[in-house]
């Protein structure tokens, strides 16, 4: 079965067996980003999510079939080391990670947030990030989630001043 998306800005049509094949798993072994994570394999964990047309999707559990046509967004595509999305520029100034491996779940959540509520409160935050960490950075994510709107505020600013 032959599926066609757009992952990261590019065109993209891969074969995979069946339809019902974890979209996680035709971004990791397929097309070989390796951001994504798998966690749990239940969709409760957040270690897979990615971004299907603007929205925080949990990719283990979204069959690859309701991909035709979508705009996909991985850890890799959401900013570049040269010019780093705000939420990872926020990641990085506020140290989050400690092992790593949940934290592009979190940043593609707080990306989609940061989307529909610019200036998210706690309660946005514990309403919409339900993302899992087992090292519990949670402190450390919640301050760089606020820095993260502030840098995206400013930079939004900025370029209202001077299109």
């Amino acid at each position: 079965m032959k599926i066609s998306f757009n992952i990261n800005g590019k065109a993209q049509t891969v074969e995979v067996p069946d339809g019902d094949m974890p979209l996680l798993w035709v971004v990791r072994d397929i097309l070989n980003l390796t951001g994504t994570k798998f966690g749990c394999g239940k969709a409760a964990c957040g270690a897979c999510t990615l971004h299907i047309d603007g929205d925080a999707i949990r990719s283990c559990s979204y069959a690859v079939k309701f991909a035709e046509g979508k705009n996909i967004t991985t850890i890799e595509g959401l900013g570049t080391p040269e010019n780093p999305h705000p939420v990872q520029q926020a990641w990085i100034e506020k140290v989050v990670p400690q092992c790593g491996y949940c934290q592009p779940g979190f940043m593609m959540a707080t990306a989609a947030l940061l989307n529909k509520i610019s200036d998210p409160t706690d309660e946005d935050i514990d309403n919409n990030i339900l993302n899992i960490c087992r090292c519990a950075t949670y402190t450390r994510m919640r301050k760089a989630i606020h820095r993260a709107a502030e840098i995206a505020n400013s930079t939004n600013s900025a370029q209202q001043l001077n299109p």
